[in-house]
């Protein structure tokens, strides 16, 4: 078996069968990424290489760091093929991370190039790849048709305007591109310097003026059936953990008014807020339908230094180890005891509590949707093969892989859909390995293969109904 040939990760006859005879072919559904609305509307063409896949991937970044590569040649101002030539100098060293694998992947199946990425090959390989980058074909709307791709739900502040969305909705190029609530400013009121000026920009979106805890309900809520009206149908939360300390209504009116007042609040206060904003939010969700994201587990912002020369996420996050079972379950269950609880995919970043997730979900289906508790696919620094072995393997033995949404890109790259790809060849090598061993039957080859379907494809699509 050679590097990358039909047959990548694919161990039996079996498993060979369920990815060429099912998963290969299917379209591709990305329920959520960071993808740019604006550079799909503007149907973007990259000037050269560098900028299409070098561009905001702080996968790259952090590899190219850690193999000595200075900053310049990351986020800074080198030219295009110096940086370009950082990255093809470290990819031999990422042998063993995922990088090495979608790296050719993705040269593969975008450009067709075949030869490994190394310095002796640089120049060759992003010269042939910036020069299709200058045709119709490859544009941002052609690297989305060329991996088969019909959703994409992108990550958005709600006082976001989804122009870009609504320009992309009128011309009905093929491919919907559909908006995903994100409301994580609104939970900082431990940071007033983010908090208070988030409130004026809301005010003016939402055209509701905020002086109190009840007026800032009436501007997300409105900004929330903009969303629906725009084609939203799913929510996301990227936190540390769950927030769920107990609370009065009374109470979230007074922390509110001192944050107004740019009083100094307990930590408690703020857990307390933003304990009530979790639970108001799932409620405006569970109320159209939606389906609430959470993705949980990352410690943020390690690097202090680089956080104040380069931002947020530019790759100095790592995995948290967060206190999860208890508020997680308080969360849901005041939820479900109102009969109140959307479907919820959760996501988590700490491979130690797959298991916590996996039976998490479990106590809260209730019979109303298949699945209607995801355990989410394996994310971020898990989204690699032992990462979703992992998960898939917790989720089988916990609760059904059948009912499972499956993969996404969680990217802000438009090279990064052969994820999907990776994902359904580890799915299919571990039910082909499955009946190879006698332990799934052979004779049910035909059904395990609509199961590979379902997940790579159908289960998401009813799930969200797209």
């Amino acid at each position: 078996m050679s590097f990358l040939d039909e047959n990548f990760l694919l161990q039996t006859k079996a498993a060979q069968h369920l990815y060429h005879g099912h998963a290969k072919n299917l379209p591709i559904i990305d329920y959520h990424c960071h993808l740019s609305p604006e550079a799909i509307a503007t149907d973007r063409k990259f000037d050269n290489l560098t900028q299409a896949w070098l561009e905001g991937d702080h996968y790259k970044w952090r590899a190219m760091r850690a193999n000595g590569v200075p900053e310049r040649y990351c986020t800074g101002d080198a030219d295009a093929y110096a940086k370009f030539e950082k990255w093809a100098e470290t990819v031999p060293y990422t042998m063993r991370n995922p990088l090495y694998h979608w790296t050719h992947l993705e040269l593969k199946r975008y450009f067709g190039v075949e030869k490994i990425l190394k310095p002796e090959t640089a120049r060759e390989i992003y010269n042939t790849c910036t020069e299709l980058l200058q045709t119709d074909a490859y544009s941002v709307r052609g690297l989305l048709r060329k991996m088969n791709v019909t959703v994409v739900c992108t990550t958005d502040d709600p006082i976001d305007s989804l122009e870009h969305h609504r320009k992309i909705k009128e011309e009905n190029f093929g491919l919907q591109v559909l908006p995903a609530f994100r409301c994580d400013k609104v939970l900082a009121i431990d940071s007033p310097e983010i908090f208070l000026p988030y409130l004026r920009q809301l005010e003016q979106a939402s055209d509701v003026s905020i002086g109190n805890f009840r007026q800032l309900l009436d501007a997300l809520t409105q900004r929330h059936d903009f969303f629906h009206a725009q084609g939203c149908r799913l929510s996301d939360h990227g936190l540390e953990t769950i927030y769920a300390t107990p609370y009065t209504d009374g109470e979230i009116s007074r922390i509110f008014d001192k944050a107004l007042q740019q009083q100094d609040l307990t930590q408690e206060e703020a857990l307390k807020f933003k304990s009530a904003m979790l639970v108001e939010m799932a409620l405006l969700d569970h109320s159209k339908g939606w389906t609430q994201q959470f993705h949980l587990g990352a410690l943020r912002n390690n690097n202090s230094r680089m956080l104040r020369e380069l931002g947020p996420d530019t790759g100095f996050d790592s995995i948290g180890d967060f206190d999860v079972a208890q508020p997680l379950s308080r969360f849901l269950d005041r939820l479900d005891n109102a009969d109140q609880l959307a479907k919820t995919i959760l996501y988590n970043l700490n491979p130690s509590h797959n298991e916590l997730y996996a039976t998490m979900i479990g106590n809260f289906n209730d019979g109303s949707t298949p699945g209607k508790m995801q355990f989410g696919s394996a994310w971020w620094f898990l989204d690699q093969k032992d990462g979703m072995e992992k998960q898939l393997n917790a989720l089988s033995n916990m609760g059904l892989l059948s009912r499972f949404v499956g993969m996404l890109t969680d990217s802000r790259s438009f090279m990064s859909f052969p994820r999907h790809e990776y994902f359904r060849r580890i799915l299919c090598n571990l039910l082909g390995q499955d009946v190879a061993n006698g332990e799934l039957p052979e004779s049910e080859l035909e059904w395990i293969g609509q199961l590979v379907e379902n997940i790579s494809y159908h289960n998401a699509k009813a799930y969200f109904g797209f």
